[in-house]
């Protein structure tokens, strides 16, 4: 009689198991596309889950719900009805630790499919990625195994082989995430993606791979914080369509030191401009609107925005970037880390828009040199309790998400690698206790790192020194920040996507020609001798080849040394005849960018008995930094024998000096025939060794050639203003504090006009819009 009622309750139960979703079906608009099912509730959330999951879907109210933990019952945090907060916090309180170490893990930069060999290496069942036999949609072991094994749900996507492939891949993620312990869905995420191809040609009416805009110092030679709104809404809208719910952007960082090698990245050195674009980049990729909103401005359509970096990383000394163990320190010899703070505390934390602050924080690698008033350590800002519990958390209220940034917590082994790991200031401790003090700052996440156990041994360390209840405590918080995030944009809902809609989606025609045009903006007129600009007859031009020396780049990947044109010249002749020979030309038009010289160190300096510290330059001949200081601000470093970082009386050269001969020596050959120079700047440049050779100077913040060639021609005026100042000298860029912005002397050209902050002409001259009074120095 037993066996009869077990086996009546079982059947039971099988039978509402299957019943459940086809109940729900029959009450509610329902599609499927594959493996894909999607549910309308009326006047409710959409809801979608993976026939491969196991997810059942649950009827309450006549109401759709998924069954995220297979209990049977509607959880909170599978109520798509209440508040983010409360179910975040529910689900919170329902994970093991070993669940939440999981979720506070951000992958390593995960490439799809993955590479053979290298740093995105990845293998398919044990193999490589073979073209033509595997899926690049698969998921590669090493995912599986952090998604499962780790429980990782934060993952970091690079190059995608096209926009459905990675939706594709998306699906397949999600419907693992899915069926996996407690549902919770995996929050993809990118670092900007939106740049140029200078080669590509814009037509019209052409889609591409994505849209394409220039970099963020060019957003903010706009001085327009309405189209950097806009360019968060298409690329927000790029990013949903690939399955991407967080940017590891916008880079806010003002950028008083003008040698950093991630000056491009950031909308330049003036606080209140800096501020004004992070709220409008902000706001753009985080709001969603009509039925995509959710609640609060968020929705379907958000995209955290993961601001970075706290409390600001340029500053680093002598340019020196913290990527290296050789640009740890962020100096402050001019008094100013509180104008570094501008960009966050008036921008991404006041946000006009409905989400009002940004949702996830990033403090950089550096350690602000003596900035920590309470306990006066010297360590990474992510490690120190001051910058993030006491700066951060408490004076500035800051709740969201604080993520670090990637491999902090890994062994530091060489000076000068890219890839090295960044424990600065604690490369004492061990990988363990490093995660424990980054816990223990109040930091939520640990950006690069796939496995779970050093935070268990963490959250150990915690549990012999707190308890085990105030340490579960400080996990679920954490844990509460990171998965609001996840709510918000309503991955638990429908974290799918439809392959053909984001083909039709990513870089479709209208976002084309919105990139395009913001391209057109960006560039900066500096100089426009007896008005040879614009060129609105069809003229023969001669376009001087560059050699490109070869060289190695931060990824140990080798380009051979060239000579060859560094424009499209296909496109250059749809504007002008081309000729070899500059006796027969009109004019000139030299294409070069800004000077490169390095990372600011050489190991073969120390084996010839030197530091290993060279200057950086920004200056095309070779430099000798007579006026450097003889004793460095900081320094320390257990692989080094000195504290004296100073690289005073060193030479350095450029890699790219031919730049410079380009130019001299077309002027040289044109004997007085206009010589118009477009000029890629990454970095403030002294343009004193070519400007008096020069007619036109046009300025470009990696924007296409045609873009270039538009403004030369007169198909568009130019608009854009410098986001930066221009150096006179090198000896004036030694003379600035690294901290301090628009603390320079400028170039003043052989027309009288000074290349600083806030300078560009257009054809009637120098601009004097209201934008120029805007922001103040």
């Amino acid at each position: 009689m037993n066996d009869m009622k077990l086996i009546s309750n079982l059947l039971a139960a099988f039978i509402l198991a299957i019943a459940t979703p086809l109940f729900s079906q029959q009450k509610l608009a329902t599609t499927t596309n594959g493996n894909i099912v999607t549910i309308q509730n009326k006047g409710g959330q959409t809801i979608a889950y993976s026939t491969d999951s196991g997810v059942n879907i649950l009827t309450v109210d006549g109401l759709a719900f998924k069954d995220l933990n297979k209990n049977g019952k509607l959880d909170k945090y599978e109520d798509w009805r209440l508040p983010f907060d409360e179910r975040a916090k529910n689900l919170a309180s329902q994970m093991s630790v070993e669940q939440i170490a999981g979720l506070m893990l951000y992958s390593r930069h995960q490439s799809i499919p993955a590479r053979s060999g290298g740093y995105f290496a990845g293998t398919y069942k044990g193999k490589p990625f073979t073209q033509g036999e595997t899926n690049p949609a698969d998921m590669t072991d090493q995912q599986v195994e952090f998604l499962t094994k780790d429980n990782l749900r934060h993952v970091l996507i690079t190059t995608v082989v096209s926009p459905e492939v990675a939706a594709q891949w998306n699906n397949n993620v999600q419907a693992l995430c899915e069926g996996t312990g407690l549902g919770i869905p995996a929050n993809n995420s990118s670092d900007p993606r939106h740049g140029t191809v200078s080669s590509a040609e814009y037509n019209a009416g052409s889609g591409g791979n994505i849209s394409m805009w220039p970099a963020s110092l060019g957003l903010a030679a706009t001085f327009d914080p309405a189209l950097v709104e806009r360019f968060g809404q298409v690329a927000a809208t790029e990013y949903r369509a690939l399955g991407i719910a967080t940017a590891l952007s916008p880079q806010v960082d003002i950028a008083t030191e003008p040698r950093w090698m991630r000056f491009s990245g950031t909308f330049g050195e003036n606080p209140w401009l800096s501020a004004a674009m992070a709220e409008a980049y902000c706001n753009g990729f985080q709001t969603s609107t009509g039925s995509k909103e959710i609640a609060d401005g968020w929705g379907y359509g958000s995209v955290n925005a993961m601001v970075k970096h706290w409390p600001g990383g340029g500053s680093g000394e002598a340019g020196r970037d913290a990527h290296y163990a050789i640009g740890k320190f962020a100096v402050y010899p001019g008094g100013q880390f509180d104008q570094h703070l501008i960009p966050f505390t008036e921008g991404a934390f006041k946000l006009s828009g409905k989400t009002k602050m940004a949702s996830a924080i990033m403090p950089y690698y550096t350690i602000s040199w003596n900035q920590d008033v309470k306990n006066g350590e010297n360590v990474g800002n992510a490690y120190n309790s001051y910058i993030i519990n006491d700066l951060l958390r408490k004076k500035y209220g800051y709740d969201g998400v604080a993520c670090t940034d990637w491999g902090i917590t890994g062994d530091h082994r060489v000076m000068d690698s890219f890839v090295d790991g960044k424990p600065w200031g604690l490369e004492h401790l061990s990988i363990a206790e490093r995660h424990y003090k980054v816990l223990m700052a109040g930091v939520d996440q640990f950006g690069g790192n796939n496995e779970a156990q050093p935070i268990l041994d963490a959250y150990q360390m915690g549990v012999k020194e707190h308890g085990e209840k105030w340490m579960r405590q400080r996990m679920e918080q954490s844990a509460l920040r990171l998965l609001r995030n996840i709510f918000r944009t309503g991955l638990f809902e429908n974290p799918y996507l439809d392959p053909a809609a984001t083909k039709a989606i990513v870089g479709k025609p209208e976002f084309m020609k919105e990139g395009y045009e913001a391209q057109l903006k960006s560039q900066v007129l500096l100089k426009n001798k007896g008005n040879v600009l614009p060129v609105k007859e069809r003229k023969v031009a001669y376009v001087p080849k560059k050699f490109t020396p070869a060289s190695t780049n931060f990824l140990g990947m080798r380009t051979p040394e060239s000579l060859d044109y560094p424009v499209s010249i296909e496109v250059v002749k749809k504007y002008f005849d081309v000729t070899d020979d500059p006796e027969k030309a009109d004019l000139a038009l030299v294409f070069i960018e800004s000077p490169k010289s390095g990372i600011g160190y050489d190991s073969t300096d120390i084996r010839a008995g030197g530091n290993g510290y060279l200057p950086i330059s920004l200056q095309y001949s070779d430099y000798t930094a007579t006026e450097a200081r003889a004793v460095s601000i900081a320094g320390g470093d257990p692989k080094e024998n000195s504290a004296n970082r100073s690289y005073k009386d060193k030479t350095v050269k450029t890699t790219n000096v031919t730049d410079l001969g380009m130019v001299t020596e077309t002027a040289a050959k044109m004997k007085g025939k206009p010589v118009i120079v477009s000029v890629a700047v990454d970095n403030p440049m002294v343009f004193s060794e070519f400007e008096s050779q020069s007619s036109a100077i046009l300025v470009n913040f990696r924007v296409q050639d045609q873009a270039i060639l538009d403004l030369i021609t007169g198909k568009t005026e130019p608009s854009g203003l410098l986001p930066m100042q221009m150096p006179d000298s090198m000896s004036e860029v030694e003379r600035q504090a690294e901290d301090a912005p628009h603390d320079m002397k400028c170039h003043t050209d052989s027309e009288g006009h000074s290349y600083d902050f806030g300078f560009g002409m257009n054809w009637k001259g120098v601009i004097k819009d209201e934008r120029v009074s805007r922001y103040k120095k």
